[in-house]
C-alpha cells in the first residue's frame, strides 16, 4: 500500500477537479491530502476509505489518468489485513452476501452439453425472480443447453477488503465451473461481471444485454410516453460496450431516452456503492439527491438491480428487463417488484423452480467447506 499512497502523492496536482463532484473528497480533501496523511498503522486514517463509495469517478475525471478509487481500495485491506476494521455496521451487506454462498440459496444446474451458464447475481433474483425465469426461457430458445448457477460472485467481500475469503470464495466457484466443461458466463449484473471479467480469467464474461442487442432481438414499432433516462452504474462506468447494448435494447423496445448530464464513464454512484451508505449514510445519499435532480422527474431505467434499489427511493425507478419484457406496464410505473425480508423467500422459490426445470448432468449447492475456505 506504500508504494500506491507514495504514487497518489506523487502524481495528484490537487487540481480538485474530482473534488467538485465527490462529497467524500470534499469532506477529506484531495488523494494527495489523503495519501500523505494516511498511516498503515492508524486506525482512523485507515478506516476513513469505508466512506468511499469506490465508484471510480474520480478516476474517470482525473486529468492525470490517476486512480484514487484503488488507494482507497487498498487502504481497505490493509485496515481488514491488519484488524483495524470494524464492520460491524456492514454486516446487513456481509449476511447478504453469506446467504447467497450459503447451501441453503446457492443452486449450479449444467445440463448435458453445457458450456454457458446464465449467472444472474443476487439482487435480480430476490426482487425480479419472474423476470429472471422470462429471461431464462428467452436464452433457452437460442442456448437450449443453458446451465444457472444462483450464487453471489462475494464482490461485497471484495470492496469491503476481506480478500483472503473473496479470492478463496470465487477460486472455489471458478474452479466448479471450468472442470464441469463451462466456458461462458452470462451476468445480469454489472457488479458480477466486474468480478468475473477481472478475476475469472478461464472464463469469457459477457452480459446477457450484448447477448440480447446482438443476436436475439428485433426491433418494434414506437411506444408513445414519456422520455426515460438511463441510470448507468459506476460499476459499468467505463465498459461501453455493454452501455451500448443497453441503449440498443431500449431503442429496439420503441422507446424514446434522453441522457443526463452524468452518464456513460462519468455517471453518478446511486447510493450503494461500496458499502458506503452503512457507515456514511449523508455522503452515500448525496449521489442519489444529485440523480434525482439531473433525472428531472423522468423515469429512470437501469441495469443495475442495486441501482433500481436505491434510486427508487427518489423517484420513478425501473430495471431494464421489467422494461424489455413488458414495457406497457413498466412506463406505467406498474412493475411488481419485491423488498426484504420477501427477496429472500423469492430465492429460495427461485432455486426451487430451476431445480425441478430440467435434468441436470452436474447439480449442486454451494457445499458448507467453502464457507471454510477463508479460515
Amino acid at each position: 500500500m506504500e508504494n500506491t499512497l507514495q504514487g497518489i502523492s506523487e502524481q495528484c496536482v490537487e487540481c480538485k477537479i474530482c473534488v467538485k463532484q465527490c462529497a467524500f473528497l470534499k469532506k477529506y480533501g484531495t488523494p494527495k491530502k489523503i495519501a500523505d496523511t494516511c498511516k498503515p498503522d492508524d486506525q482512523i486514517s485507515l478506516t476513513l476509505a469505508f466512506e468511499c463509495s469506490l465508484c471510480s469517478l474520480c478516476t474517470a475525471v482525473c486529468p492525470e489518468k490517476i486512480d484514487p478509487r484503488q488507494m482507497f481500495l487498498e487502504m481497505r485491506r490493509c485496515a481488514v489485513a491488519s484488524g483495524k476494521a470494524d464492520l460491524a455496521k456492514q454486516k446487513q451487506l456481509l449476511n447478504f452476501e453469506k446467504r447467497g454462498t450459503s447451501t441453503r440459496y446457492s443452486f449450479y444446474g449444467l445440463p448435458a452439453g453445457c458450456d454457458t451458464v446464465l449467472f444472474p447475481g443476487c439482487a435480480l433474483a430476490g426482487s425480479r425472480p419472474q423476470r429472471l425465469l422470462q429471461l431464462f426461457e428467452h436464452l433457452q430458445e437460442f442456448l437450449p443447453n443453458l446451465g444457472i448457477v444462483l450464487d453471489c460472485c462475494t464482490k461485497p467481500s471484495h470492496d469491503l477488503g476481506r480478500s483472503t475469503h473473496f479470492h478463496a470464495m470465487f477460486s472455489e466457484m471458478e474452479h466448479y465451473l471450468v472442470d464441469h466443461g463451462i466456458k461462458t458466463v452470462l451476468v445480469a449484473c454489472p457488479s458480477c461481471f466486474a468480478v468475473f471479467n477481472k478475476y475469472g480469467k478461464r472464463l469469457t464474461t459477457r452480459t446477457v444485454y450484448d447477448i440480447l442487442s446482438r443476436e436475439y432481438w428485433q426491433p418494434e414499432s414506437q411506444l408513445f410516453s414519456a422520455p426515460v433516462t438511463i441510470q448507468d452504474s459506476c460499476v459499468a462506468r467505463f465498459e461501453t460496450d455493454m452501455q451500448n447494448a443497453v441503449r440498443k435494447l431500449i431503442r429496439s423496445r420503441g422507446i424514446l431516452y434522453e441522457e443526463m448530464k452524468h452518464q456513460g464513464p462519468k455517471t453518478l454512484c446511486c447510493g450503494e456503492g461500496g458499502g458506503a451508505h452503512f457507515v456514511a449514510p449523508e455522503l452515500a445519499g448525496n449521489w442519489a439527491q444529485m440523480r434525482k435532480l439531473e433525472a428531472g422527474g423522468k423515469q429512470i431505467i437501469t441495469y443495475c438491480a442495486g441501482c433500481a434499489h436505491f434510486l427508487a427511493r427518489i423517484g420513478p425507478t425501473a430495471h431494464l428487463l421489467d422494461l424489455f419484457f413488458d414495457p406497457a406496464t413498466t412506463l406505467s410505473g406498474r412493475a411488481k417488484t419485491s423488498r426484504a425480508p420477501f427477496t429472500y423467500l423469492n430465492r429460495l422459490l427461485l432455486k426451487w423452480k430451476f431445480k425441478r426445470k430440467a435434468e441436470y448432468t452436474f447439480s449442486r449447492e454451494r457445499p458448507h467447506v467453502a464457507d471454510e475456505l477463508m479460515k
